[in-house]
């Protein structure tokens, strides 16, 4: 027998890839298509010759291409213009679409094969098998556990939900175009004609979904509202979550055996609508809207669900019996129709809908779509209804009925656990300053203290522990305080009534942005004190059963960010004082024991530059768990870390699951929150069933850093040499961005950051005050914008110098010694590791030549040369670094699947930055008609999309 040999990597790789190029070929002619028909031949000619200069100035640094594509550019009208930056962006989007779709296909392949990939439910299941540790062991670690990713919003949020609808659409077909190829393999020897009308119809419903993509408005007419953000947000849940996070759980339940119970402990959160730092836009009115409509959402998604579950359960108690405790429900329905009087589970459904009903009039003043009987006695907590549903399900399992179950009253009864009828966790963020201004003013109209801001942290803290210690209430009745004071006010009072509403899981956190003292943290407990969320006063007086009945509770976990280099050094003193103070731990303990301490990537970033951001966070996490492993002796407190981490590198970004395996020894323990970040919240949640993969990798992540303990503490020598290479990074980073004089102007210059804070972008300003100075600038439009104009500084500036300072130190021996050194950290330290891995993706989707033409809109020559070679150099450096340290040359040798993505859409991208440098030239210079602004913004969503996680 004839052996057939395997195909060559170059060639699997080749055929591999042939479904993607085949969906992106497809959707780039159905664009084209549309573009000839509405916009016409030329408008289409115009655009593939803009694609090739462009493919030309990439590829081969062709200087007539360069000079071409400048002067075509500079002729094009304001209405050529954008024609041509819509046809470039919906080609990134239409190209994310059918990446999305490839992922999707080869895991599937993969897992057909047996193939499980890292990173999925399964494969860290398979680890902990191996290592001997029991199901019984798994399930009571995830009992204690506590996941949540934390959806924000922020200035660069670039997309219409209208968009993501349509898009949304585009993948469904997409899916639905690969099963019918599926069904006609079967066909392979045959004329399959119904295959080939199914895939006709397919693409005839492709058009419509692109031509209503081109049809629809890429921008918003006006500013982003916290409303809009919110609704952004709320789309998601519809698509996503609501319907895979269960789906996540009854694999985890499979996995396990059904003899052990899986613990709801993966849940979500919302910064959108309670996040005030920074935006005067939050209020305790967008507190109440978010919390509204989240529990809308819940609520008739449970309503939808109830619905078909009538439809399905149309079991007969003339054919089958039920549970007495389901024939009482059952009879206490509302539902009297003699057509379902022997169907206990439709009238049981029945009145479960009218409950849910009245619940959503109640909760939301909105009504449900339908009606079999009047809305009645609304349930006061989800609890309820969740246990009206087991009924439900006890009754049928006792009774043969277990195969009606699975599809969709145990998802739904998961459902109701972790989303409850509030959704989402709403956290509540305000900066430490807005917090003293209130505390200030309540003092002085209390004629407590005239001028608290002015008193010393010593003082400071001996007035706030008397206070918290003091029953009474600060506020003078009859008293006008300041619009500032009433509005921060207004939070903690509209906290209240909501967690008493929506439940207490609706607000839990409230997270104090540049925590710098002890002060930051008492103030707010003083705040939550003075609106009835904390009650009891500290240290009361014992009796004589030594009983306190004024032992104080306080309802929101206190939560310090601590952002900057020098507030990450400071975190484990600043959490040590307080914990020290009389009746902190107690409180803290007797109020749920769990402390939350967040982590800003982002600023610190800004701060220090990229190594030492990431090195000052690992050691600030290590000496948190020491401390609170300390407390733990009288005070057993769970510690949990909250990454402030964005979307890209620069901002803490990266992926989920390294990231975590990465984490310092004993700093995860099954506690993990971390945020995910405006447009890489739709490239990741977008398709549900990417968003179920991203939400298994956070999960598995966790299970293998808290049962498997992947990581072990670093050597001595390797904390020596990440310090000496942090100390060399700042200093290089600080030398550029804080230093080097005229850098700010080239930056505002050199880069889109004037016209993303101008445009309708987001709710939030792109600057903490009205300023041009770095120290201000909020760090995410900072990285954005160095994204936008393809340098990525953020994600990898300094490190170049800082190996090259630590590999020449010493003698040519020593060198030696020191290079391998860096290698054997690469190989051995997961921290390390990850830290590399993420410069290279960042390195790999810059580009120095697109830079370049950013930097030409610096009007002063000689600051542009200056600092764009400094730049340049250090790019050049960072990459001999990596190459040095890695042992490859090239970029991405470990990432093929980023690797195609690159070759793919790259040379659709760079059309639009060409283009946005021509149109910022043009605003810039007074030439900004609507249409110019129109374009920009377009670029910037097109450019951003393209780049996905390095947007």
């Amino acid at each position: 027998m004839k052996t057939v040999p395997a195909p060559a990597p170059a060639k699997r790789a080749k055929d591999n890839e042939r479904p993607l190029v085949e969906d992106i070929r497809l959707l780039g002619r159905i664009l084209g298509d549309e573009i000839r028909e509405q916009e016409g031949d030329a408008a289409f000619e115009l655009i593939e010759k803009i694609r090739t200069l462009s493919v030309a100035f990439r590829r081969d640094a062709d200087q007539e291409a360069d000079k071409a594509l400048k002067k075509l550019l500079k002729g094009l009208s304001g209405d050529q213009t954008v024609s041509v930056i819509r046809a470039f962006t919906y080609f990134s989007h239409l190209a994310n679409l059918a990446e999305d779709r490839h992922h999707i296909r080869r895991r599937a392949i993969h897992e057909r094969a047996g193939d499980t990939q890292e990173g999925s439910i399964d494969v860290a299941m398979s680890r902990l098998r191996w290592a001997g540790i029991a199901p019984k062991t798994i399930s009571s670690t995830l009992a204690q556990s506590y996941v949540s990713p934390v959806l924000t919003a922020h200035p660069t949020e670039v997309q219409r939900k209208s968009i993501l609808d349509a898009e949304r659409g585009i993948a469904r077909l997409l899916t639905e175009r690969d099963e019918i190829k599926m069904r006609s393999a079967f066909f392979e020897n045959k004329k399959d004609a119904l295959s080939a009308r199914e895939l006709a119809a397919n693409e005839a419903q492709m058009r419509a979904r692109v031509m209503q993509l081109w049809q629809t408005r890429l921008l918003r007419f006006n500013k982003l509202t916290v409303a809009d953000e919110v609704e952004n947000a709320l789309s998601y849940y519809e698509s996503t979550f609501l319907r895979e996070i269960p789906k996540l759980y009854a694999n985890l339940e499979q996995l396990l055996g059904n003899n052990q119970p899986v613990h709801s402990f993966l849940r979500m959160g919302q910064w959108i609508g309670g996040d005030r730092d920074g935006n005067p836009n939050v209020s305790a009115q967008t507190l109440d809207y978010a919390l509204r409509r989240q529990a809308e959402v819940a609520l008739r998604h449970y309503l939808t669900e109830v619905h078909y579950l009538g439809g399905e359960l149309s079991v007969s108690a003339m054919l089958n019996e039920c549970t007495p405790e389901m024939k009482a429900l059952a009879e206490s329905s509302p539902d009297q129709n003699v057509h379902r009087m022997d169907e206990p589970y439709r009238r049981a459904l029945t009145g479960v809908y009218a409950r849910l009903a009245a619940t959503l009039k109640e909760l939301t003043g909105t009504e449900a779509a339908r009606h079999a009987v009047a809305p009645q006695n609304p349930y006061k907590r989800s609890q309820e209804f969740a246990a009206e549903l087991r009924t439900i399900e006890a009754s049928l399992k006792a009774n043969h009925g277990s195969a009606l179950v699975a599809e969709r009253l145990h998802p739904l009864i998961r459902a109701v656990d972790v989303f409850g009828f509030h959704l989402a966790t709403v956290d509540l963020r305000q900066s430490s300053d807005k917090h003293e201004e209130v505390v200030a003013e309540l003092l002085a109209t209390a004629r407590i203290e005239t001028n608290y801001s002015a008193l010393d942290e010593a003082a400071k803290r001996k007035l706030l522990m008397g206070l918290l210690g003091d029953a009474r209430a600060l506020q003078v009745h009859g008293i006008s305080y300041s619009a500032h004071t009433q509005s921060e006010l207004a939070i903690f009072s509209a906290a209240k009534v909501m967690r008493e509403r929506f439940g207490h899981e609706a607000i839990r956190h409230y997270i104090i942005s540049h925590t710098e003292t002890v002060s930051d943290l008492l103030e707010v407990l003083l705040l939550q004190k003075e609106v009835g969320l904390m009650r009891g006063v500290l240290n009361g007086p014992a009796t004589s059963t030594g009983a306190d009945p004024l032992s104080p509770v306080c309802d929101l976990i206190v939560v310090p960010l601590f952002e900057t280099i020098e507030d990450l050094r400071n975190a484990a003193p600043i959490m040590r004082e307080f914990y020290a103070l009389p009746g902190i731990a107690a409180l803290v303990q007797r109020s749920g024991g769990e402390q939350d301490i967040m982590l800003g990537y982002s600023d610190s970033n800004k701060d220090g530059g990229i190594f030492t951001s990431n090195w000052e966070l690992y050691r600030a996490e290590i000496a948190l768990v020491e401390l609170f492993d300390e407390l733990a002796k009288s005070h057993p407190i769970q510690l949990r870390m909250f990454h402030g981490r964005g979307g890209t590198v620069g901002r803490g970004g990266g992926p989920s699951y390294e990231a975590i395996l990465a984490q310092p020894p004993g700093t995860v323990r099954g506690q993990i929150r971390l945020t995910e970040q405006g447009e890489v919240i739709g490239s990741k949640y977008a398709n549900p069933e990417i968003g179920r993969r991203n939400l298994e990798t956070l999960v598995a992540a966790t299970l293998e850093a808290t049962l498997l303990q992947p990581t072990k503490s670093a050597t001595k020598a390797y904390l020596d040499a990440a310090a000496e290479l942090s100390r060399n990074s700042m200093a290089a980073y600080r030398a550029l961005v804080y230093e080097t004089p005229g850098f700010t102007e080239y930056f505002f210059s050199s880069t889109p950051i004037r016209e993303i804070a101008e445009l309708n972008i987001g709710s939030r300003p792109a600057s903490r005050k009205a300023s041009q100075r770095i120290e201000d600038l909020r760090a995410i439009p900072w990285g954005f914008s160095w994204g936008q104009c393809r340098l990525t500084l953020p994600g990898w500036y300094g490190f170049g110098s800082a190996v090259q300072a630590f590999i020449s130190a010493g003698t040519p021996a020593e060198q030696k010694e020191r290079t391998a050194l860096l290698q054997k950290m690469y190989r051995q330290w997961p921290f390390f590791k990850t830290l590399l891995s993420n410069m290279d993706m960042v390195m790999a989707k810059s580009d120095l030549a697109l830079a370049s033409r950013y930097s030409e809109l610096v009007a002063d020559a000689r600051l542009r040369k200056k600092i764009f070679t400094a730049i340049e150099a250090e790019w050049h450096s960072t990459a001999q670094a990596l190459a040095t340290i890695t042992g490859d040359k090239n970029r991405l040798a470990n990432n093929a699947a980023l690797q195609r993505s690159i070759r793919h859409r790259f040379p659709y991208i760079d059309p639009l930055h060409h283009l946005q440098v021509e149109l910022v030239r043009r605003y810039r210079e007074g030439k900004a008609d609507e249409r110019v602004q129109r374009g920009i913004h377009i670029s910037i969503n097109g450019i951003a999309a393209g780049l996905r996680n390095t947007g």
